[in-house]
This record gives structure tokens, sequence and C-alpha cells, in this order.
């Protein structure tokens, strides 16, 4: 993969409008448009040479302002980006890298997480599937849930217990899991945003090769605490994204569309996200309905902006190397929980009775009502809140672990999770 495109060299703002003058088009197939990304090392700079250009978020910040001034098409979004490949940066063979991370940066494969279980979600290391080795194959059966585009993905990354003779947490294994196979059942679960984000996996001897471990065996759950320091970060974190409702993957169908005709499509994560654009919204809508004069609701938008400000520059720091407690990831969680909670307040009362109606007719065209439906769900996925302030105090802090059996028993020993 290149990463010396001369247009791009100079990262100022001149050579990434240079870059996007000769390169964006809206009639190029999305596939094609990704493409060009990836090869300029553009559909996500913050990753190292050669899949990135190593730039500091500011910079890919920069690039995203401009392709929204465009129009044009954000990069590959989902679980692939933002989970899968940095965790195969970090734990996986150069193989595996090499393989997987290219076709997740051009929006080839499209990805999903297979970590929650019915049994097994506040407490992750507690999970029930299992892998068994097949000569150069693992066995993998079991039930997953909450699993996010799982309806649309190519390949999963799995954690799956292999050696229930450990103690729960030493007999994990990370896997890259093919979804589109024999023995795989996927369940879209309806939210009530009238969207199915989530879906229900089950696994009935699906099989994986064993060059497909990620890290070494037995050894997944330090893979997986990667993988959820990333998303918790992700989750919490402030960049700028340029807008991409196209699904990454050969399920969507969406790789074959002209990349401008996304342009009034709804991101495939929906109306749930605050950040800054959001706050813009929220400042417009009160303006146009006059709420704008009450102090209260301005005095709340600033609050907002406030907030999210604070988060960028706390997870800046954190990607800076400069995190000193080990528990930024999860104050930029909770963060994130706050910062949605205050943008379901202050939409409701900018909306007043049109809070309660929804649809394209509906004041904001139903997009901050959407918001307001999924403003629980931050503080539940990704590690519920409570769960998060258990880690800032046990690892952070260091305060006493809650009672519970030797942390040397074997899993199999184990009471099982309700």
């Amino acid at each position: 993969m290149s990463t010396t495109a001369t247009s791009v060299v100079d990262i100022d703002a001149a050579g990434i409008d240079a870059w996007l003058d000769a390169n964006w088009d809206p009639d190029l197939p999305v596939r094609a448009w990704w493409a060009r990304l990836a090869t300029d090392g553009l559909a996500n700079p913050v990753l190292p040479p050669p899949f990135g250009r190593g730039w500091p978020r500011s910079r890919a910040n920069d690039l995203a302002r401009a392709m929204v001034t465009r129009g044009a098409l954000g990069p590959p979004a989902g679980l692939g980006m933002m989970l899968a490949a940095p965790t195969l940066l970090a734990h996986g063979s150069t193989e595996l890298a090499e393989r997987f991370v290219p076709r997740i940066l051009d929006g080839e494969h499209g990805w999903c997480q297979l970590f929650s279980e019915p049994g097994a979600g506040s407490d992750l290391a507690g999970l029930q599937t299992r892998a068994e080795r097949d000569g150069d194959e693992w066995v993998i059966t079991g039930q997953k849930v909450w699993t996010s585009l799982g309806q649309w993905a190519d390949y999963g990354i799995l954690i799956a217990r292999t050696a229930p003779d450990l103690p729960k947490h030493r007999g994990i294994s990370y896997f890259v899991f093919p979804m589109r196979q024999d023995g795989v059942e996927i369940r879209p679960l309806r939210e009530m945003t009238g969207r199915a984000l989530f879906n229900e996996v089950f696994i009935d001897e699906a099989r994986v090769p064993h060059d497909h471990l990620v890290g070494e065996l037995n050894d997944g759950w330090r893979v997986a605490n990667t993988t959820l320091m990333v998303e918790r970060s992700s989750i919490g974190g402030e960049s700028v994204a340029a807008p991409s409702a196209a699904i990454p993957g050969t399920i969507s169908g969406h790789l074959d569309r002209p990349a401008g005709s996304f342009a009034n499509d709804v991101p495939v994560l929906g109306e749930g996200m605050v950040g800054p654009g959001r706050v813009k919204s929220l400042i417009a809508l009160a303006r146009q309905n006059g709420t704008i004069d009450d102090p209260t609701i301005r005095q709340d938008l600033m609050r907002l902006h406030t907030m999210l400000e604070i988060t960028d520059w706390h997870i800046g720091r954190m990607k800076s190397g400069n995190a000193a407690t080990g528990g930024e990831g999860n104050l930029a969680k909770l963060r994130n929980s706050d910062v949605t909670r205050l943008a379901r307040e202050v939409a409701g009362r900018i909306l007043g009775p049109g809070a309660t109606l929804t649809g394209p007719d509906a004041p904001s065209g139903g997009r901050l009502q959407e918001m307001v439906l999924f403003s629980p769900a931050p503080s539940i996925y990704g590690g519920s809140d409570q769960v998060q302030r258990n880690i800032v105090g046990e690892r952070a802090l260091g305060l006493p672990k809650e009672p519970g059996p030797d942390r040397d028993t074997p899993f199999r020993d184990l009471p099982a999770n309700g």
C-alpha cells in the first residue's frame, strides 16, 4: 500500500485540499473512492505506515472537515476501522495484519465484534463460548449478543474459551472469525429507535483457521483489553468525522453505488452520536424557534460545548502517550454518557412538545428525537457506567476489588453467570 502520494506529502490544509480536488468524484463507485483513500494512507491517517500516515488526530480532523465541506463520502465506518484494525496492528501477526487491515481500509470487508454474551456482559471474562482445536482449525460453539452491524459483517473479532481448566481470565483466545459460513445464524434486534443496529449471533460448530489466532493462545484477554481500551476512547472521543452512510463489506451492496449517492442517507450508526455538529444543530434550532432566549438553555448549550472540548483534550492527551492512570479510556466513556444525557435534556427543552413527534415532518426532521430515544445506550454499551466506575476504582485508584472466588480458581469450577 502506497504512502508516498506526492499531493499529500505536505500535511497542511493546502495539501489536503489539493488531494481532494484531484481525487473526489461523486460519480465514482464507493469501492473506487475508498480505494483511493486507502492507497494514499487517508482512510485512517492516524495509523502508522504503511496503512496510514501516522498523523496526529488534529490533522486527521482537518482532512475530515475538508471532506465535509465538499460533501465527500467519508472513509469506511464501523467496527473494522474502529476496533479490528488497531487490535490487529497491536497484536496480530504480520501476515494477519497484511491480509486483513488493507481490506478494512478500502471497505471491501465489513466487521463486527463478538464479545458480549447473554450471561457475560458486565463480567465479560465469564464468557461461555468455547473453541476446540481440530487439526489446523478451531471449532466454535456459543452465543453472542449486542453484535453491532453483524448482519453486514464478513468477519468478526471473537473471543472464546480455549482452556476451561485455566482461571477465567487466562483461558480465553482471540480470533478473526469468518461470519459467512455454515453454523452461524444472525438475528437482528429491533431497537426503540426503529433501527436494528444490534444482533444476536448463534454459533454452532463453526470453524476458524488456527492462523486466524490474534496474539498467543489463551492470552486473548490481554488482546481483548486493547480492543476495549480503543472502543472506550473512541466512544468517548470527539474526533471530527466525515459522514459515511455507506456500509463496508460484501453484504450491504453499497460498494458499487456512486459515492455521491449517499449525501442524503442517514449514517450507518443512525442519529445517536453527540459531537460538535450536534451542538451546532441544537443552537440553530433554538435560534429558529426562539428558545435561545431562555438563559438556562443557553447555559446548558455552553456546558455541552465545554464538556466536548474537555473530552477532546483528554483523548488527545491519552493518544499522545501522556496518560498516567490507566483509566483514561474509562473516564472518557463516562464523560460520553454525561454528554449524551445533557444533549438529550437540552434537545427536549428546545423541541418542547415537538420532542414527542418522530419522522421527517417532525421538528429537526426527527433527528434530535432519534438521539433522545438512543440516549440510554451509551451508558450501557461498551461496558456500563457502573462497570467503568469499578474499573477506575480498582485499577486507577487502587481500591479493593469486590469479594469473589480466588482469581486462580479454574473457570470450570466457578459458578455460572446468571
